[in-house]
């Protein structure tokens, strides 16, 4: 059986898109080939890369890429997922093709204000909504 293949897309591929991707890959039990990328791919949110590290995940090594590379590169997915907020919903990336088309809403961690320590908890909110409806996802 071949795997699903589902992209994760959000404006940078820096926060939410990586953490579903994670997520995916690794509770998915082999089931799907999960990737993530951006619109304007920027750099790892260093809070998320220490948050996903708090729930046994690693993707410090990891870069972020771009939609348009994939566009160029003539790449398929089963499944595109949009993971923009409502405030950047008009910015989220359209991945053109066949797939199957779903948008989860999730805030952005790299636009919330406060201190280190609130900006953090903010960051584990949203990692724990993200991996709550990839487990959805497996499920369904």
């Amino acid at each position: 059986m071949s795997k699903k293949k589902v992209l994760f897309v959000c404006i940078h591929n820096s926060a939410r898109s990586q953490m579903a991707e994670a997520y995916l890959n690794k509770l998915g039990g082999g089931r799907y080939a999960a990737e993530s990328a951006g619109l304007e791919p920027g750099k790892l949110n260093p809070l998320v890369v220490q948050v996903l590290k708090e729930d046994g995940i690693d993707i410090s090594k990891k870069g972020t890429q771009g939609v348009m590379n994939l566009l160029k590169q003539g790449r398929k997915f089963d499944l595109v997922v949009t993971v923009c907020d409502g405030a950047s919903g008009e910015r989220c990336p359209f991945f053109p093709g066949q797939s199957e088309r779903q948008h989860w809403e999730f805030p952005d961690p790299s636009s919330f204000q406060g201190t280190a320590a609130e900006k953090l908890a903010f960051t584990r909110k949203v990692r724990d909504e993200i991996k709550a409806k990839v487990l959805d996802l497996i499920k369904s």
